[in-house]
């Protein structure tokens, strides 16, 4: 997603060293003070949000992948993934909220529909991504691996709607050079980069993937596929459904690259150290399987921004990878998006009015 966030309605002053200093009146409590240091920046590299609100209309194709497998000398190996339509939906952004919903166009079974719900808020130091995101039925088979005496390619691209999917959680991250770098000039389009610049970042994050397939369903596909007898799936395939958790701690490097006047080409690579855990239904009453591990994940993020701070627009890739093993089992679930937007600030902050009136 492609999330805004809006600078507070603050009056501040410019020290000798060109940072933001917020007035503190002695009348403000202790939280409205700690709020505030939150937007301490450098103006010299960061021009603040001058509007209030904003409007963004946006355009995305998701994609996502799962790739289902299990261990042994009879390893078996199976890739879903649904085709990349496209999704569309307003955003609305007020101060560090940023909103919206998108929907796929096209698609007129409820029943199907993908569904993604966002929010965003946003400082200069810190950010937290809340999310909610779920699949529709409408999967493929991309890919299948039984062994080198079985030939699987008639499998690929059969259409199979025993597979839903949705993820749940949030991230939060800090950003250490927040003064001069700004991660939403790149991914939130509310203040503007105006030097090239970088900063470390470390966030903690929680996800709950869902999962829902119905094997049997993919028994008579790969029998009507690959003849009845050809395949016989293996018992840690044989799930009804399954939720993952992950609880991650995440660090990596973003950079933005201002390569002319109100244009960036912005980077983010973080790695996240995740504890998971799992459990899911097998068929038989054979007890439930479950596996708790560590594994390495990586998130992604490339964007390509246009913004003179009352128009801006621009293109973003998101990418997140998620992996899960165990001997006997072992999963892979890389999603993300391609959005291109278009939006619109509007109401000037009151200090802005007051410089404009000069």
């Amino acid at each position: 997603m492609v999330s805004s966030a809006q600078e507070p309605a603050d009056t501040s002053v410019v020290r000798s060293d060109s940072t933001v200093v917020e007035e503190q009146p002695r009348k403000l409590g202790y939280v409205r003070r700690t709020v505030r240091e939150f937007d301490r920046l450098n103006t010299d590299y960061i021009e603040p949000q001058h509007y209030i609100f904003t409007v963004m209309l946006q355009g995305t194709y998701a994609y996502d992948h799962y790739s289902l497998s299990t261990a042994g000398s009879d390893r078996q190996r199976i890739a879903f993934a649904p085709d990349m339509n496209l999704r569309v939906g307003p955003y609305f952004g007020w101060k560090w909220i940023f909103a919206g919903y998108t929907f796929e166009l096209g698609n007129i079974n409820l029943s199907k529909i993908k569904q993604e719900l966002d929010l965003s808020i946003y400082s200069s130091q810190i950010g937290l991504d809340l999310f909610y995101r779920r699949t529709g039925s409408e999967y493929k088979l991309r890919d299948a691996d039984f062994g080198d005496n079985v030939d699987a390619s008639p499998l690929n691209n059969v259409p199979f709607d025993g597979l839903k999917a949705g993820i749940t959680g949030f991230n939060v991250y800090y950003i250490f050079n927040h003064g001069k770098f700004s991660y939403p000039a790149a991914f939130a389009q509310s203040t503007i980069q105006k030097i090239s610049c970088g900063s470390w970042m470390a966030g903690v994050g929680y996800t709950r993937n869902s999962v829902e397939l119905d094997h049997d369903r993919l028994q008579r596909v790969i029998d009507e596929r690959l003849g009845r007898g050809a395949v016989k799936l293996d018992s840690g395939l044989m799930f009804n459904s399954a939720s993952y958790h992950d609880i991650n701690l995440s660090a990596g490097y973003a950079y933005n690259w201002v390569f002319a006047k109100n244009w960036l080409l912005g980077a983010s690579l973080q790695a996240a150290l995740a504890y998971k855990y799992s459990s899911g239904n097998v068929i038989g009453g054979l007890k439930d399987f479950s596996f708790r591990d560590v594994n390495i994940d990586g998130i992604g993020r490339f964007g390509l921004v246009y913004n003179c701070m009352r128009w801006y627009a621009g293109t973003s890739v998101i990418l997140h990878s998620n992996n899960y093993h165990k001997p006997r089992f072992s999963t892979n679930n890389t999603f993300g998006s391609w959005n291109v937007y278009v939006g619109f600030n509007f109401l000037l902050k009151k200090k802005y009015r007051q410089k404009d009136a000069l």
